[in-house]
């Protein structure tokens, strides 16, 4: 089994600052794993509610994460400052597949690359399809 090259910064569209705390580090002195999970999400639903999307447990629309995922190319450790970059992989009818980078301080390589797929569900949890305007949000940042 290959692994995937770590991606540069130049393969994200847009990004977002992420500070490390003392509590990220694992026994082994490096960030864990469920930590960078938990970045990802932040950096998703950071861009979704900078576009104007309602992620709150009343929304008519929901997204729902129906896959994730992620590859560790290298360590990172608290205090460093972390940079998420974000990009659309694939953008289907109701499905959205986020890719998002992260970068130690000032590296070009990517230490950890993850994704989540969301599928735009009604109140019934039924896919639709994706609204036009975040549609076209989207499209801003598609890879």
């Amino acid at each position: 089994m290959s692994r995937p090259q770590p991606q540069p910064r130049s393969a994200y569209r847009v990004f977002f600052p992420m500070q490390t705390r003392w509590d990220d580090n694992d026994l082994y002195g490096h960030i864990n794993n469920v930590t960078y999970m938990k970045f990802i999400d932040t950096v998703v639903s950071r861009w979704q509610t900078g576009q104007g999307v309602d992620l709150g447990a009343d929304a008519d629309l929901r997204y729902l994460v129906v896959e994730s995922g992620a590859t560790y190319h290298s360590e990172a450790r608290f205090p460093e400052a972390l940079h998420a970059g974000l990009r659309i992989g694939r953008l289907g009818n109701s499905s959205v597949r986020y890719e998002v980078g992260i970068f130690r301080e000032d590296d070009e390589i990517a230490c950890v690359e993850g994704f989540f797929i969301q599928v735009a569900v009604d109140r019934d949890t039924r896919p639709v399809p994706v609204p036009a305007g975040l549609r076209a949000a989207l499209e801003t940042i598609l890879a």
